[in-house]
């Protein structure tokens, strides 16, 4: 298959390295794929390239899109929340909340409403299944029937607006299940995560390697997932990078409340607390110098309980400050009045295929910022500093630190970068994509 034909946001360069087959990774891959120019430097500004544009037969329909994940619409926002918000400015959108389990149903409160408030300005609704369409586990084909009823019903909100093609926009292989309970046009699989969660980085499971085979069209997130996963099904698999909404990070925003107060040099990190963060490391840092103030922005994760001495450690000392979970429309505050952005992650077998949102809004608020070099970093070498061991992570934060880290072109180059990735950009990139691949599918049959 030739390069030309592959949709993809990222174009490969043709003297980057290939990597070498391994176990984990599927045969069939074209290559390495990142952000490169034609010296096989980090290109400053890498050029996100749309694919062919074929509206065709999906031009004129009315399509809408189901959206499966595993999160509620008011958790904290990830991946999934930024994509299907911005569909919505081209299609209507509904998000499918998951449905509370039926003990939760029997307990006393207010009943699940059907339908949300619309986003206001959006065309995205949020569905809470009611209380009489629980998640059971069993019998099965009770299971199936209260899951068919509650996709029925979100397409149904779809219909009434008009929309004549129904796309299914899945965030998780078990929504392979799912898909065969509902009429749709269009099944759109998008990964974010290796979801093993571990360490040793298994084999993709056989289960995944259906959802991906399903599926119209694949979608993957960062350079590892793409090695590993890319050659199941490559003519239909594009890589679509994590993005940042960009005018709300690179804007000058007043000092958030929760920073007034906290000295100098402040050391920041916003997202969740959680295991696969190198704790040793930032430990060792906030010992070693008193003088950086480490403010952490987001919450521990409930299920991590493991890291509980680590956040007392962290809790009683004087030059660590915990800002707490703020709303996303707030988070482009924070990075703006930090010194120092990080990522702190240990390397292992999940950590290469994680691709941090935290990455673009520190550049977008032209921040510099030090990481660990796992796969996904390692792509941005030109624009952020890479360490490993303590000694690394020490002098990269006081490299840092310098006068020049902050001027005009420092700043500017890394927004350049940020712009690059605005989500606004890539999902329109996806909006096309989806289009593309219906009309494609509807050509086939007629």
């Amino acid at each position: 298959m030739s390069e030309t034909n592959w949709p993809v946001f990222w174009q490969r360069s043709a003297e980057a390295p290939r990597r070498r087959p391994d176990s984990s990774v599927e045969s069939g891959w074209p290559g390495r794929w990142g952000p490169r120019d034609r010296s096989g430097q980090n290109s400053p500004d890498p050029a996100i390239i749309p694919i062919e544009r074929r509206r065709g037969n999906a031009a004129h329909l009315k399509i809408g899109i189901v959206s499966l994940q595993p999160e509620e619409w008011d958790s904290l926002w990830r991946p999934a929340h930024f994509v299907e918000l911005g569909l919505a400015r081209r299609f209507p959108v509904v998000w499918v909340d998951p449905a509370r389990e039926w003990r939760e149903v029997l307990r006393p409160g207010p009943a699940g409403l059907r339908f949300r408030r619309p986003v206001p300005e959006r065309a995205l609704d949020v569905y809470t299944p009611p209380r009489h369409l629980p998640r059971l586990y069993r019998p099965d084909a009770l299971r199936r029937t209260l899951e068919r009823a509650r996709l029925g019903q979100a397409v149904e909100r779809l219909r009434r607006q008009g929309c004549e093609r129904i796309v299914l926009y899945a965030w998780r292989p078990d929504c392979l299940e799912r898909v065969d309970l509902v009429a749709h046009d269009l099944l759109v699989y998008h990964v974010i995560d290796e979801y093993s969660y571990a360490p040793d980085d298994p084999p993709t499971p056989e289960r995944e390697r259906r959802m991906i085979r399903r599926a119209d069209q694949v979608i993957l997130h960062s350079p590892g997932l793409v090695e590993k996963k890319g050659g199941i099904a490559p003519e239909k698999t594009a890589f679509v990078p994590n993005g940042v909404p960009f005018s709300r990070f690179a804007a000058d925003a007043p000092e958030p409340p929760e920073l007034r107060g906290i000295p100098r040099p402040r050391i920041g990190y916003v997202g969740a607390f959680k295991r696969q963060m190198d704790w040793t490391i930032v430990r060792n840092l906030v010992a070693g110098h008193p003088e950086w103030h480490w403010v952490f922005v987001g919450e521990w994760l409930e299920s991590h309980t493991d890291l509980a001495p680590v956040r007392s450690w962290l809790e009683a000392r004087p030059n660590v400050h915990f800002a707490g979970c703020v709303p996303a429309d707030r988070l482009g505050e924070f990075p703006f009045h930090f010194d120092v952005g990080v990522l702190p992650y240990v390397e292992d077998g999940y950590t290469k295929y994680i691709y941090p949102l935290k990455l673009h809004e520190y550049l977008a608020a032209g921040l510099p910022a030090v990481g660990t070099p796992i796969r996904t970093l390692r792509d941005f070498a030109g624009e952020i500093r890479l360490a490993r061991t303590a000694g690394e992570w020490e002098a990269a934060i006081e490299a840092a630190l310098g006068p020049d880290q902050r001027s005009p072109e420092a700043v500017t180059r890394r927004r350049a970068v940020a712009k690059a990735h605005d989500w606004d950009r890539l999902v329109d990139g996806i909006a096309e994509m989806i289009e593309d691949r219906l009309a494609r599918k509807l050509a086939a049959t007629d």
